[in-house]
């Protein structure tokens, strides 16, 4: 064991006699920073309204075809990819809150740039602008909330991160109905600038001033944080470390995160949760549904809940638990769903539509209807699902799992992973319903969420109620 991994795994901020901070700012805080999820789960929702509206466009504005829809909605995956490793990059070098700050630029230039769009590359720029932002976004939010939270309560700060982005879907689905796309993408602009605004009052993470050995500021931040800094006590730091090494990763304490975090982001978009998103519309329609952008708005309606519900018993129930009886649920609803387009192939196309505020007839009238009510639960059980444990917890595990020393290189490669997996899921999601038909593509879903919840009972770790450097003491086997 070496000095850096023995202060590694001592506690950089523990206050004594193992009290507990009641300083309320760093909700504040928190809530500064997830402004950035909330902006680009907008980004991610804004495709869903925006597609069919530019479809019906005239000249001279911008129209899209099938293909030209097909990378709108993709786009910003790869853009975001992109960002992963620039925000991997930012977090060591500018800090967590410097990344935060200037994420918001290509978030407010990507929506001004689709707002004057006057082409087909102007919409793809602007969308991949966004997309790098959002991959920025998505690293930096989970990572500067995780290291001003106490223990207590960093489970529910942590899952309030993809809380913001499902309300920023769900933002993007309403605002949909009242609004065309350029209106709406003008409407993306707020939700970043009230970030930069509010990140300009909030601190830098502790843990990172004690890293760059600034005590003194680390102080003033854990005094604005948690109200009472002269009660807490900083080991002493000794030999500062030098960053990520490739020969680090025959350690122990750095290839077993490496592992899990990039495993736990594959499967959460091989469940296919982000085509479900994009083309939740398209889906709906093919389950045969009146009105298919209502059906979304109740399918976002409900991710909104079920993650509420997963932040609020996150450090109660714990990581490991949930994403079992997560992974399980969707392993159920994803069949289920595959079950429905099995038994309704062949038939006509527009047989029969279910009106969403109508009530459900115990006896339908014909088969078709009552196997329309089979996908439309399915699908809500699945969104269910997926936002009480795989939509949170991996983004929530990337930023508790990493040391220190190796966090930005280690949680851009996540982060990468996931935009990837994302933009190649979202991308071939159609051309994989012709391959496979529809109730192939659902199932093969179903089977990579039972390898994910093979892999969390193998191989995910506990970390309610411990401090991040306890954690990383556990993967170094101490």
């Amino acid at each position: 064991m070496t000095p850096e991994d023995q202060e590694e795994t001592q506690p950089l901020l523990r206050p004594p006699g193992g009290s507990a901070p009641r300083g309320r700012l760093v909700f504040l805080a928190a809530f500064a920073a997830a402004l950035g999820p909330l902006s680009f789960g907008f980004a991610l929702g804004y495709s869903s309204p925006a597609i069919p509206s530019l479809r019906r466009s005239a000249p001279p504005a911008p129209h899209l075809d099938e293909d030209a829809a097909s990378w709108f909605g993709a786009i910003v995956t790869l853009g975001a990819a992109a960002g992963g490793v620039l925000g991997g990059w930012l977090l060591d070098r500018a800090g967590r809150k410097l990344s935060l700050l200037l994420c918001a630029l290509p978030f407010v230039t990507g929506f001004a740039v689709i707002t004057a769009a006057q082409n087909l590359w102007m919409l793809l720029g602007g969308r991949l602008l966004t997309g790098l932002a959002c991959g920025i976004a998505s690293l930096v939010a989970p990572v500067y909330i995780s290291e001003i939270a106490y223990p207590e309560v960093r489970g529910l700060l942590g899952s309030c991160v993809q809380l913001m982005v499902v309300t920023g879907i769900l933002l993007a689905y309403l605002a949909g109905w009242v609004f065309e796309w350029r209106w709406l993408a003008v409407l993306g602009c707020v939700p970043p600038s009230f970030m930069l605004l509010l990140m300009c009052f909030m601190p830098e993470t502790p843990r990172f001033l004690l890293s760059q050995h600034k005590r003194q500021e680390a102080m003033a931040a854990m005094q604005f944080l948690w109200g009472s800094a002269p009660g807490w006590e900083e080991p002493p730091t000794g030999a500062e470390h030098q960053g990520f090494h490739v020969a680090q990763l025959r350690c122990p304490g750095i290839y077993k995160p490496f592992i899990i975090g990039i495993s736990l982001m594959a499967f959460q978009q091989l469940s296919g949760v982000n085509a479900v998103m994009f083309y939740a519309e398209t889906i709906f329609e093919e389950a045969k549904f009146k009105d298919s952008s209502l059906a979304s708005v109740v399918v976002g309606v409900i991710q909104v809940l079920f993650t509420a519900t997963a932040a609020l018993i996150m450090d109660r129930a714990g990581r490991r638990l949930l994403l079992t009886l997560s992974g399980v649920v969707m392993v159920f609803s994803t069949s289920a769903f595959g079950a429905y387009f099995k038994l309704t192939e062949g038939g006509p196309s527009n047989s029969s539509h279910v009106d969403l505020p109508a009530p459900v007839s115990m006896e339908p009238a014909d088969t078709n209807v009552g196997l329309a009510w089979l996908a439309v639960g399915s699908m809500c059980l699945f969104i269910a699902g997926f936002a009480v444990g795989w939509g949170p917890i991996p983004w929530l595990l990337m930023s508790e799992i990493f040391p220190l020393h190796v966090k930005g290189v280690a949680t851009g490669v996540c982060v990468l992973t996931n935009w990837f997996m994302a933009f190649l899921v979202t991308k071939e999601f159609s051309s994989l319903m012709e391959v496979l038909r529809p109730y192939g593509a659902f199932w093969l879903a179903s089977a990579f969420c039972i390898f994910g919840v093979l892999f969390t009972l193998a191989c995910v770790p506990e970390t309610k109620g411990k401090t991040l450097e306890q954690i990383t003491a556990h993967f170094e086997g101490r």
